[in-house]
């Protein structure tokens, strides 16, 4: 090992990537520690139909299982998350830090970046951030937040100022936070409970007694583990609403076990506690929960459950709903008292998750068992001025809230905030899903008088004791006073929370350095020029892979889903008036009217692959159920209803995972699950060799195929990559993450050696080395050894690893972090 070491740092060395001797020796081990906004101008029918919508959702989800799950049917052992994070924690660290590139505001309403037909612009949310699952505040200033895979932040001046609590934990993944007023000590759940297409589970939750310096974790470790929701009962005990039922814990002797309280499922239903409140006033004895079935599936067990003695094991009762609200009507449900405890409010996803809330429902008699009055439903917000669905996506963005001052203000999130003065008589809209088709909005911008909105999507919100009411959703933190007003402008938080959920990164050269662009999780395509103060977001939407000329970082591809790409050769300037984006789109889901090719391809994947060739970047492929090929014509490609530039080379029958090109050569990874025995196939189609053919790979395992890199010097030499986990944690997964044929893929040799057995995303090869991005950090071989690459780097997963325009550094996208760079970028 220390000969294979020395070669590393060697070539690190050569490419001035170490430049101070104590960096010459590897470091030890660190210490243990999908969905859619569409474009305003496409169909509204597409941002605001509830069946398009889920339908998004569910496909994006499936992609991201089959990466991280495939081939099983169901997900993976959640341990073998842990076990592959804590072996990559045992590999030798390779000197150099990462270094992260976006520390800038993301400014989703850039003024010079409005293109009429892909731009989010002028839509209100200001700057963004990533999604928050949970908030917490601590007295009149302090604010924690908890964020999908960006862990755990503090603010302690109202959100003006954030830093990171949770880099270096095992999961990033965050779905709770509370603060115990009487010693400000902080909890925090992990593993999301909102069933997003990219929510992870966690392990374990944890305690910090000195404002998240340091944690510890409490009781036993949860492999899977997704919070929704901690409390304390101000009665000695601390309680977690959990996919393992409602857990409780005393409030000492923290490396006692925990106790399930609450778990009524039986057979093959799972007791999924969506939410656990403690009755003000009643001194900790009067405790409430709502289990439901795997979350988000009907189940004998869907209902409220109440203690009156104080929420010991055994002490919960079913309660039968009455009135409007029927037992078999509980989907993932988010409930509260008011602030006097007189009254309870519920806002429920209907059972069979058909996109439609069962309603939002008031309890008079502070009882879950009702009778419940229904105090609105999808029709009604809608009518009330939804700008969003109305609750279409029940499961995955959701809450109710009360006014700590006021018994009768009520807040509730779903895409829009709304609010009640009422007790739910009337509503409002108060944060809009965004601002387009309101009658202030005008695409000239002195008539545009709408004032700034939050972002979609709403997951959290939480009161400091100073009257500020902070509210988390896709686009980060904003916050207003909590107490009824006429005219209140929202407080735009996201300045300094670097939370941003990357599928993609690419780069180009451009004067002073390079134009860096990024696909995201609703929150559209990023782009990062030398010496800006903020980054724009030129596309809106989500936003998947991106093609950038490297000698022109200004000439882009971007994606939307389901492979809906549109060129631009300006960097995405535009002032409305002329489009700097040509919709060039093979893609049958394509939503820009009138631009539909014929034909197009039926079958693409959520976040769809295309890229450059590696010898020509005018020469671009694609990966739907078809391969396709835009003939060289670069950055006068285009493609419509009458001609198209992009022409199908090849059919899988299937669909496309991964896709390269050098020349005329393609490879094509695919994936198919077969619907009559549920057994899932993945493998490689190639034209090496002059005719299209599929590879005979009996050694290969059959999960998903993330990425192939092509060696640039080597015809018929390239890597591949597999997703998931092998056989030791999924039957039938096989062996091995990363491959190696000299010969076209007639022949592999499995090179994944000490490789952490973890989901790996992306390959590329770098300077001799072969460097490869995971789930939980970032690996390079060299002389037939893995070590961890740098220092830095939080927790968060990869998605995407490029080497940069100059050679000398590499780029990589993380799910929760935003982007980063290792080595020495000119």
């Amino acid at each position: 090992m220390k000969s294979a070491v020395t070669v590393v740092v060697a070539t690190l060395s050569a490419l001035g990537l170490v430049t101070n001797a104590a960096a010459a020796s590897p470091s030890a081990p660190p210490p243990r520690g999908p969905h859619a906004v569409v474009s305003h101008l496409a169909d509204p029918k597409d941002g605001h139909d509830a069946e398009d919508e889920t339908e998004d959702l569910t496909d994006a989800a499936q992609q991201y299982s089959d990466i991280r799950n495939a081939p099983g049917l169901t997900p993976a052992n959640p341990q073998a998350y842990y076990a592959g994070e804590q072996q990559g924690r045992q590999l030798p660290t390779l000197p150099g830090a990462w270094q992260e590139l976006t520390n800038k505001p993301y400014q989703s309403d850039a003024l010079d970046y409005r293109d009429p037909n892909w731009s989010n612009s002028t839509g209100g949310a200001g700057h963004v951030s990533g999604r928050v699952s949970s908030m917490a505040t601590d007295g009149k200033r302090t604010v924690y937040v908890g964020a999908a895979d960006g862990g755990v932040w503090r603010s302690d001046d109202q959100g003006a100022h954030w830093q990171p609590l949770w880099d270096g934990m095992p999961s990033l993944a965050i779905g709770a936070v509370a603060v115990d007023p009487s010693d400000h000590s902080v909890y925090v759940g992990t593993g999301e409970a909102d069933f997003s297409a990219d929510s992870l589970g966690g392990d374990a939750i944890y305690r910090s007694a000195d404002r998240g310096r340091t944690w510890q974790r409490i009781g036993q470790s949860f492999f899977g583990l997704r919070t929704a929701r901690i409390v304390l009962d101000g009665a000695g005990h601390v309680y977690a609403a959990t996919n393992s039922g409602l857990l409780r814990h005393d409030l000492n002797n923290w490396s006692a076990p925990w106790t399930t309280v609450l778990a009524p499922a039986t057979g093959t239903q799972t007791s999924f506690a969506t939410d656990v409140r403690i009755r003000p006033g009643s001194n900790g004895s009067v405790v409430a929960a709502v289990v439901v079935n795997a979350g988000v599936r009907p189940g004998d067990e869907n209902a409220f459950y109440l203690s009156t003695t104080g929420g010991g094991a055994g002490t919960f009762t079913r309660q039968a709903s009455t009135g409007d609200l029927a037992d078999g009507d509980i989907g993932r449900t988010t409930f509260t008292w008011n602030s006097t405890g007189s009254t309870l409010y519920a806002v429920v996803q209907n059972a069979k998750n058909t996109g439609l809330l069962s309603g939002v429902f008031r309890a008079d008699s502070g009882q879950p068992g009702g009778p419940w009055t229904k105090i609105a439903d999808t029709p009604s917000l809608v009518k009330a001025g939804a700008q969003g669905c109305g609750g279409c996506q029940g499961w995955y963005d959701q809450y109710v809230a009360a006014d700590p001052a006021d018994p009768n203000h009520i807040y509730l999130g779903l895409e829009d905030i709304y609010e009640t003065s009422d007790s739910g008589a009337s509503w409002q809209v108060i944060g809009p899903y965004w601002n387009f088709g309101l009658p202030c909005w005008s695409s000239d911008l002195s008539k545009l008088t709408c004032p700034p909105t939050v972002h979609a999507d709403q997951h959290a919100v939480a009161f400091g004791s100073d009257g500020t009411a902070y509210f988390g959703d896709d686009g980060g933190v904003y916050s207003r006073p909590a107490a009824l007003r006429k005219t209140v402008k929202w407080n735009n938080l996201n300045e300094g929370l670097h939370t941003l959920q990357y599928y993609s990164v690419g780069a180009g050269r451009v004067p002073g350095g390079d134009a860096i662009w990024g696909g995201l999780q609703d929150n559209g395509v990023s782009l990062l020029l030398p010496g800006a103060k903020e980054q724009v977001s030129p596309f809106g939407g989500d936003g998947g892979q991106v093609i950038v000329d490297p000698r022109n970082g200004l000439r882009a591809v971007n994606e939307y889903v389901h492979l809906s790409t549109a060129r631009t050769e300006n960097g995405g300037k535009s002032d409305f008036t002329t489009p700097s984006y040509t919709t060039m789109s093979p893609s049958c889901d394509n939503p820009v009217t009138g631009t539909v090719a014929n034909p197009c391809d039926p079958g693409s994947l959520f976040i769809a692959p295309y890229s450059a060739d590696i010898a020509n970047t005018n020469h671009w492929v694609a990966g739907g159920r078809y391969v396709w090929d835009n003939q060289g014509k670069g950055w006068d490609t285009n493609c419509g209803p009458t001609a198209c530039d992009w022409q199908i080379v090849h059919d899988t029958g299937a669909q496309v995972t991964a896709v390269v090109a050098k020349g005329s050569t393609i490879y094509a990874a695919w994936q198919f699950r077969d619907t009559t025995t549920g057994v899932y196939h993945s493998g490689i189609d190639t034209n090496f060799g002059g005719t299209w053919h599929r590879l005979s790979t009996p050694n290969l395992p059959s999960r998903y195929i993330t990425s192939i890199s092509l060696d640039p010097a080597r015809d018929g030499h390239l890597y591949i990559s597999f997703g998931g986990y092998t056989d030791k944690w999924v039957p039938g997964a096989g062996k091995g993450h990363v491959f190696e044929s000299g010969d076209g893929g007639a022949n592999w040799a499995d090179d994944t050696g000490s490789l952490p057995d973890l989901p790996t995303t992306s390959l590329v090869q770098w300077n001799g080395l072969l460097a490869a991005a995971t789930d939980a950090g970032v690996y390079v071989r060299l002389a037939g050894s893995w070590f961890k690459l740098g220092t830095g780097l939080p927790n968060a997963s990869g998605q995407q690893l490029v080497v940069a325009p100059e050679g000398t550094a590499l780029l990589l996208a993380t799910h929760g972090r935003g982007l980063w760079s290792y080595g020495i970028r000119r």
